[in-house]
């Protein structure tokens, strides 16, 4: 599906080719601004979003100088009372994961399931379904004394295992809610987050089994031989400042309960949702669509009213995370601080996310408040480009600019947003859903020395940075094209 010019310049209202082009140079100087700010001035991602969104309102001439701040409040209000909330429960539900040694149980029960002639498919699983709770740099602490045990094993190198988990991770990392960057992009776009969820793993575990060849292909051509002992127990002795239970590992079913329960409910809920919202009128428009499904849900059975309940991301959410403090803190001995403490240190990443995407939804709201979000549809109408192309293409530009995902993520939404509404085309969400998915594909590829994974995974498993290129970089690149590949052909059939 196009953007139409024409229908861009009728959604975009009266206004001159001058006016346009004049828009579309300060969102171009305000991305650069970003980039300069965090590139060449070590400026914090979330200041520097702020000071862009500052000098688009001043710059775009369309807002009264007093609205500036008050349009900062608006966004940064609006986007933080879902999000803020969605990823402080998901750190707090992974962090109790992590400490009861969860990870090494989805670990190992994966390898006893595929026995460790298969150990390449067991990591990539392992990978794919703990990054869902688990930030990548955790999970990747977390799960390298596994990997090394299985190199020491086999005499092969440690990127035969390694490779498989970090691409399953980076994958979950990008695709599947409620991770912080898709949970904020489907947002963003309006899209609801049981059906991005769904769509996350239609599109993400094939492009993940994908890269296994390439995986194992990489991890033969650079022989990495494990860390001693003694070496790796200093490195996780510096890297974990809460210590781990050590009381026995939990049970894979378990984990996977705590995993899967509060992802189930939430998929459920977004179908109950999606029935009662196709049963109501064509042609509505999307404020009286939205309060006609409110209408609808009061008037739903006292059951289906339950079901909506449990099903929202943020009781669903709440609920697991209860369940999963009671289940694997304080009935395995974790009492009072000690689960206070625990609690807390999954919040510090957390809260930094958290502001990240605060400003992101600022940038994008500003973007809209002045006009600037469709001008820069209007100037790409003529080009004819298809709406997930285009969100690849933006997202990708900042990823390899800046480095960081998470930032990609929230800068891509905040552009790709305001050009979406501008078309004046009503996307249904299975179509929002992919357009998200296409903008985690641009923010998973070409991963480089800008970016802190790379530095991770060049530290945790002993590659210089030319062997994190020619392996660690590659893999992201081949998770990107063949996500966007995937949206790509799912778009002509949704």
């Amino acid at each position: 599906m196009g953007l139409n010019a024409l229908t861009l310049l009728a959604a975009t209202g009266a206004g001159t080719e001058h006016d346009t082009f004049r828009l579309v140079s300060v969102l171009v100087l305000s991305i650069v601004l970003i980039l300069v700010l965090i590139l060449a001035f070590r400026v914090q991602a979330f200041v520097s979003l702020l000071l862009a969104s500052i000098f688009v309102g001043i710059a775009s001439g369309t807002m009264p100088i007093t609205e500036v701040a008050d349009t900062i409040i608006a966004g940064m209000g609006s986007s933080l009372g879902f999000i803020a909330t969605i990823i402080g429960l998901g750190a707090i539900l992974g962090q109790m994961i992590e400490h009861s040694g969860g990870a090494q149980s989805l670990a190992n029960g994966m390898l006893k399931a595929f026995g460790e002639k298969r150990a390449n498919w067991a990591m990539l699983l392992t990978g794919f379904v703990i990054s869902i709770p688990v930030f990548l740099d955790v999970g990747v602490v977390i799960l390298a004394p596994i990997i090394y045990a299985l190199a020491r094993r086999s005499g092969k190198s440690v990127l035969v295992f390694a490779l498989p988990l970090l691409a399953g991770m980076a994958v979950t990392h990008a695709f599947v809610p409620p991770t912080p960057g898709p949970t904020f992009v489907a947002y963003a776009l309006g899209a609801p987050l049981g059906n991005v969820i769904m769509w996350g793993v239609v599109v993400g575990l094939p492009t993940a089994l994908v890269t296994l060849p390439l995986c194992r292909k990489l991890g033969d051509a650079f022989h990495i031989d494990p860390p001693s002992p003694e070496e790796e127990k200093a490195a996780r002795d510096e890297d974990l400042a809460v210590p781990a239970s050590t009381r026995p590992l939990p049970s894979l079913g378990l984990i996977l309960l705590m995993l899967g329960g509060p992802i189930v409910l939430i998929v459920v809920g977004s179908i109950i949702e999606a029935n009662l919202g196709s049963s109501l009128p064509e042609g509505l428009s999307k404020a009286e669509w939205g309060e006609q499904l409110k209408q609808a849900k009061l008037e739903a059975s006292g059951f289906t009213q339950v079901i909506l309940f449990l099903g929202h991301p943020i009781v669903a959410l709440l609920c697991g995370t209860c369940v999963a403090m009671v289940v694997l803190g304080m009935a395995r001995g974790l009492r009072g601080n000690a689960l206070m403490e625990v609690a807390t240190k999954a919040l510090g990443p957390a809260g930094i996310i958290i502001l990240i995407t605060g400003a992101g939804g600022v940038f994008k709201q500003m973007l809209g408040a002045t006009s600037v979000g469709k001008a820069l549809a209007l100037a790409l109408g003529g080009f004819e480009m298809g709406p997930l192309l285009l969100a690849w293409i933006l997202t990708t530009i900042v990823r390899v600019a800046q480095g960081s995902a998470t930032v990609a993520m929230v800068t891509g939404a905040a552009l790709i947003a305001p050009v979406l509404e501008g078309t004046g085309i009503a996307y249904s969400h299975a179509e929002l859903s992919l357009i998200t998915l296409a903008i985690a594909a641009g923010a998973t590829g070409f991963g480089h020395v800008n970016d802190s994974g790379f530095w991770i995974v060049n530290r945790y498993f002993g590659m210089t940075e030319r062997e994190t290129l020619l392996t660690w970089t590659p893999i992201l690149t081949v998770i990107s094209l063949v996500g966007l590949g995937m949206t790509s052909l799912l778009w002509l059939v949704v």
